[in-house]
């Protein structure tokens, strides 16, 4: 049984309902939806979400994520253009936009994250925009693609500790993830770069301390810290439940490492209240 501090709200409410009306007449995707988000409740009553670009289907099989996996089909053209418009219709400040990971493609769909960027600027000239984007297989060029259409904030998390690798996120590497970050860092100077960690895998108290570290020795600005909840029968079960006290104490060992944001919690999730920092105001 969940402990108390995990107990959500059931979704309602008109903004919840708006939301989900703008998605479905624009024929979007959300991870809040796809990955069974605790939080989708909240944040679509507040009137936000999390955009899912390049289709719903993941070409990798992590263990933790209830996102559907598969083989994709095609890539949709006109999705940029539909999340632009959904950014504006929700009067957005702050945008967020992800992806399955698409292996099949040759620039891993950097080049459609480039694209959303650029639609929602043409759209919303103010709203800033982070993307929360995949390892591109480490294609240095991909990366480059979405750096160059300059998001205010480039995610790319780590979510668990290296031994918890083969497990967690068997196709992908810690060091290539790691990489990603610094060489973020260094190409992208007007870039904010962030990452995020889940607790609960089974790892050991100094080995989510020492990921935060090498996140830290990346030049990361940003952190998000939070509890795994199983999101169905088949993911990889709860070690165990971190309280609010532990996560206090992540935060304070993040801030003490030198993030400048540590946003740590149990229900907080990567795009839990990224809006945060922003005071920026959507044009329509």
């Amino acid at each position: 049984m969940r402990p108390d501090w995990l107990k959500v709200r059931l979704p309602a409410g008109s903004g919840f309902l708006q939301v989900k009306n703008v998605l479905r007449e624009r024929n979007l995707h959300t991870v809040c939806e796809e990955a069974v988000c605790p939080n989708i409740g909240e944040c679509f009553e507040r009137g936000t979400a999390t955009f899912l670009i390049l289709g719903d289907v993941c070409t990798r099989e992590c263990g933790f994520c209830a996102v559907k996996k598969g083989h994709p089909s095609g890539v949709d053209g006109d999705e940029p253009r539909r999340i632009a418009g959904a950014v504006m219709e929700m009067k957005l400040n702050y945008a967020v936009i992800t992806s399955v990971t698409r292996d099949d493609l040759p620039d891993g769909g950097a080049s459609v994250y480039a694209l959303t960027i650029q639609a929602i600027r043409e759209r919303c000239r103010n709203c800033k925009v982070e993307v929360l984007i995949p390892d591109f297989a480490g294609s240095p060029g991909a990366l480059e693609a979405v750096i160059q259409a300059q998001p205010d904030v480039l995610n790319h998390n780590l979510e668990t500790v290296p031994r918890l690798y083969p497990r967690v996120r068997p196709f992908a590497d810690y060091a290539r993830s790691l990489s990603l970050l610094q060489d973020a860092r260094k190409g992208g100077a007007h870039v904010t770069t962030k990452s995020g960690l889940m607790a609960g895998f089974g790892e050991t108290w100094e080995e989510l301390l020492q990921t935060m570290r090498d996140i830290r020795d990346t030049g990361c600005d940003r952190l998000t810290l939070g509890q795994y909840l199983r999101p169905n029968k088949d993911s990889l079960p709860i070690h165990r439940y971190y309280t609010p006290a532990e996560f206090n104490r992540l935060r304070m060992e993040g801030e003490r490492m030198g993030f400048n944001q540590v946003t740590s919690g149990p229900l907080v999730r990567s795009s839990y209240y990224a809006e945060r920092p922003s005071d920026s105001v959507c044009d329509e």
